[in-house]
Parts: C-alpha cells; structure tokens; sequence
C-alpha cells in the first residue's frame, strides 16, 4: 500500500542514494548493461519530484565513484557519453523546477565534453532557490577528505584553528546539511566509499530493487521507515535520559 504525504511525518533534509542494480537489471531483461544505466538515468527525474513533493531540501546522488573507473573499458565510456547526452536535457528539466545542481567529485580526468556539460548545468541553476540536486561524480569518500587535508595544508591553516565546523568547509558539500537518510538499493549491504564524512550519522535503508524499478511506492516506504527511527546522535533517547537508566 503507498503511503500518503501526511504520513511522512519528519522528512530527512538530506537524503543521499547509492543507486545501484542498474546493469543487473539489464540482464534480467536482456539487455546491454548500458540500457540498465539508460533506465537508471530516467528514473531519476521521478524521484527528485517525490522527494521535492515532500519537503525534502537535498539529494546527493552517487552517479560515479572513482572505483567505477575500474570497470571495463566500454562500458566506462558508454556511461560517459550517456551522461553527457542526457546532462543538458535533464539539467534544463530541472532548472523550469527551481532546482539548483551541484556537482560532487573531481573534474580531473573527466573527458572535455562532459566537464562543459557540468558547467553548464550548474550556470543554468547556480540562481535557482529550490532544491538542491548534487550529482556525485567522479567521487570517492577518501578521497574527498584528503583533498580537504591538501587544501587546509596549500593555505597554511594553523592546525589549532581546524575543528568539525571548519573541516567541512574545506568537503566538496560545503554548505550542505550533513546527510540524514541514505538510501541503497540493489540489495547490497555496504557504504561504498560514499560521503565518508557527511554520513557519519546517516540512518540507513537498505533494499533489494534495483534501482530502475525502485519507484515512488517504494521511496516513500523508505521516508516513512526514517520518519519513526529516533536519531540519538551517540546519546541516550529521551525516556531512558529522563529515568536515569542507562540503555
């Protein structure tokens, strides 16, 4: 049974998928590994507009990590070449909506014509208010927090000044809510080198559809299964603090 707006009581500010059954997905229809990306991709559009449709302020994307570089060679490039032939239509899609797209990941060994995709997506959103949308590509977790280290250490930031706060300025998410709900689908259990940092006191939701299947029913059955965890942040919940007692 779908579950209603109302229902979804506390919506995350953030939330963050690792989508992933896109080239599985293929294969249990008969298709090329890149068709299970081309679905991926189209789902996107729908989830963004539920997600919006709930107040959510957020939504990270982990389209590309820097291991995915790893895989063979044709279906790098075929992804690639997707992406930079979908990035404008999407982008302008998005920007009629308000959303502002922002880019999480190296530019650095991205070829040309994708890089002057990105950029123009994110001049043709940088003014927009609603939403945010970043698309984390060309992105590993450790590798974004020692680009942060480099970056501290080019500036001469005296190591007595750098705490959370100032640290995260330095993250490719600056300015960004850290991530309260990510969401993996595809069925397996792991974090993937995904947003290291922001993440830390992420709740987790993990489910077995692939992401091209994985459809507005089953988003909001994930937001409703967030909306009644309570977060303790390494404390205690409320009624075993006001008891005394410990958990």
């Amino acid at each position: 049974m779908a579950t209603t707006m109302e229902s979804i009581s506390s919506p995350p500010r953030h939330v963050a998928f690792i989508m992933d059954g896109n080239g599985r997905w293929a294969e249990r229809h008969g298709l090329a590994r890149l068709e299970g990306h081309r679905a991926g991709v189209d789902n996107i559009r729908p989830t963004i507009k539920c997600l919006n449709k709930h107040g959510v302020e957020c939504v990270t994307l982990y389209a590309f990590s820097t291991e995915n570089w790893n895989r063979p060679e044709n279906e790098v490039i075929g992804l690639l070449h997707l992406l930079e032939e979908v990035i404008d239509e999407e982008a302008l899609e998005l920007h009629k909506n308000g959303v502002r797209i922002r880019h999480v990941g190296r530019f650095e060994g991205l070829p040309p014509g994708l890089q002057k995709a990105i950029n123009r997506a994110l001049k043709l959103t940088e003014n927009n208010t609603g939403m945010i949308v970043c698309v984390a590509f060309n992105y590993g977790g450790r590798m974004e927090i020692l680009d942060a280290v480099r970056h501290l250490m080019a500036e001469g930031v005296p190591t007595r000044d750098i705490d959370e706060k100032l640290f995260g300025e330095y993250l490719y998410t600056a300015g960004l809510p850290d991530v309260d709900l990510v969401i993996r689908t595809g069925g397996e259990i792991r974090t993937s080198n995904f947003l290291v940092w922001q993440a830390a006191y992420s709740e987790y939701y993990f489910t077995p559809v692939l992401w091209p299947d994985f459809n507005n029913n089953n988003l909001e059955k994930a937001l409703l299964t967030y909306s009644r965890r309570q977060r303790r942040f390494g404390g205690l919940q409320a009624r075993a603090a006001c008891s005394g007692k410990d958990s």
